[in-house]
Order: structure tokens, then sequence, then C-alpha cells
């Protein structure tokens, strides 16, 4: 069998699909999140209606990035899943449930009517809820690193449960909820659209402190990190990121006042991608923060070499269609049930 490990860094190359897969995950299946979060406060079951046909062409595929970063995780670093996974089992299990319990309530919604409807209603809200906090639980959980003993998870079973992993969780919440209402303002109009212009000047704010409390904490939770964004010159290097933030803040604060529609979306992806390009400079080159770098966790060079091979003829298919079907979908929703 060919081995790719003789040509380039097979650990790293898959540490970049696996980030880049989480990232796809988190922006694309954060804004149908969101509009699950905010879902209740529209202020009619028109409104409701068009949330949903708003998402309804995408919020399935959207969640094959969630499957293609856990499956490659569990294949290219069998060490950081066999160690990742035990920490995080209840809160992986919550989110589940949580995906579970809207999909469920996505086939069934546009299925009845009174006060049936209600109830999936508020299970749409719960599923997304549930599933936006326990996301960030385990964003929380991974920066601060678990446990480790030789190659295992060594902690409790209610280590998850804490005060950081929180707060993360809440940051998250609103996160999603800001993508949300930038989706809708892009994608509705009319009643809906002023509706969720206001729901993006409120969460936003939320927004900004949890950026803030997040990266206020990041250098106390290990010296490494802080040494490596306060030391001379990395602190100029790194700078642009911290201001390019600022930057997309005001922005977006500035065109939520304004009748922009497509733009306020593109700078609430620029914020998640700020972020998380923040916290991936923070911990590289750990996969199991601080136990484990992506070559002390990876597979054998051939078998990644496989898989690479899978990746290379899948991937492209995957984003192709991925970008046809939101070209396909593309323009205003309506109230009228097409699902």
């Amino acid at each position: 069998m060919f081995d790719f490990s003789t040509w380039i860094d097979l650990p790293l190359i898959w540490g970049g699909l696996i980030a880049t897969a989480v990232f796809l995950y988190v922006f694309l299946d954060g804004f149908d999140l969101g509009c699950g979060i905010l879902f209740p406060f529209a202020p009619s079951d028109q409104c409701r209606n068009k949330i949903m046909n708003s998402i309804a062409p995408f919020w399935d595929g959207n969640e094959t990035w969630l499957v293609l970063g856990g499956g490659g995780l569990f294949a290219a670093f069998p060490v950081a899943y066999a160690v990742l996974m035990p920490a995080l089992y209840m809160p992986v299990i919550l989110m589940l449930i949580g995906l579970i319990f809207r999909g469920v309530a996505f086939e069934f919604r546009f299925k009845t009517d009174g006060r049936d409807r209600r109830y999936w209603d508020i299970a749409f809200h719960g599923g997304s809820l549930l599933a936006a906090f326990m996301q960030g639980m385990i964003l929380g959980n991974f920066v601060q690193g678990v446990t480790v003993e030789g190659r295992s998870f060594a902690g409790g079973a209610l280590d998850w449960a804490n005060g950081f992993a929180v707060v993360t969780g809440i940051a998250v919440i609103f996160g999603y909820a800001l993508l949300g209402a930038t989706w809708l303002i892009m994608k509705t109009d009319k009643q809906t659209q002023d509706w969720a212009r206001k729901a993006a000047r409120y969460v936003v704010f939320f927004v900004f402190i949890g950026m803030v409390i997040v990266s206020i904490s990041m250098p106390f939770i290990d010296p490494r990190i802080s040494d490596l964004w306060f030391s001379v010159p990395n602190i100029f290097f790194l700078l642009p990121i911290p201001l390019c933030t600022a930057i997309a803040f005001i922005m977006l604060w500035r065109d939520l006042h304004s009748a922009r529609e497509c733009r306020p979306f593109l700078l609430s992806i620029a914020l998640f991608f700020l972020a998380y390009l923040g916290i991936g400079i923070s911990l590289f080159p750990w996969i199991v923060p601080f136990s484990f770098t992506v070559w002390d966790a990876a597979a054998a060079s051939t078998s990644q070499s496989l898989l690479l091979v899978g990746a290379l003829v899948f991937l492209p298919i995957i984003l192709i269609y991925t970008a046809y079907s939101y070209y396909i979908f593309r323009g205003k929703s309506d109230e009228h049930s097409h699902y």
C-alpha cells in the first residue's frame, strides 16, 4: 500500500481536516440550532413557519460535518478518541438526544396543527437549546483538558460539569442565536426580518461578553497559552486576531442598525472563525490538551494514508453537493409548508 507519510505530515493533515470539519459543523449547524433557540420568541406562528422553511432544506445535511469530525477522530486519532469520549460521554449523549428531538420535531411539526403543533415547537426549541449548550460544555472541557493517566481518562464521571464549561455552554447558546438571527435577516422579510434584526441586536451583546470572558480565561488555563500570546514577538504576530474581532463586532453592530441583509451573517461567521482560530492557535499542537499532541495520538501512517485517499475522493463531492443545495434554495423563505 502506498504510504503518504513519506511525502507529507499525515497527523498534521488529518488534524487540519478534522478541525475544518468541526468548524464547518459549528457555523452550518450553528445557524439552524440558533433558529431553534430563537424559535418560541418569534412574534407569530406565520413567522415560525418562515423560520422552519428557511432551514428545512439544509438542517440534516449540515450535520454531515459532525459525523465527519467524530468519525475522523476515531479513525485517525484513536488514542485521542479513547481518552476524550469517556471524559465527555454524558454531554455527548445529551447533545445527541437534543439533536434527535429537534430532528423528530422537524418531521412531525408540519403534519400537525393547534395544540399538537405547540408540543413539537417545544421539542424543536428544547432540542436545539440542549444540543447547543452541550456543545459549549464539550468545548469548555476540551479547552481545559481532561485528567489522563497513561493513555486513558482518569477523571470522575461528573468532571465535565464545571463552572468554566457552563460559561462556554451559555456563550455558545448566544453565539448560535446570533448566527440564527443574522441568517433570518438574510433569508426572511417583513415582520420576521424586523424581529430577527432586533433579536440579533440583543444577543450580540452577550456574545461579546462571552468571548471576552473566554479570552481572558484562556491564558490562566495553562502557562504555555499565556507564554504563547504575551511573549515577544508573538504578541505582535497575534495582535491582528483580537483587533479583527473588535472591528467585526463594530461592523456587525452598525449593520444591525442598517438595511443590510447579507453582511451581518457573514460578519457573524467571521466572529466564529476568529474565535475558533484563537482557540486553535492556543491549543496547537495538542489534540488532548495538555497530554497528547496530534503526533502522539495518531493512528498508524498506513491507516491514515488509506483514510486520506477516501477523504480526497468524498470530501469534494460533499462540498459540491452542499454548495449546490445552498444555491438551489437561495432567496427568501415564506410561511407555506413545502417540507
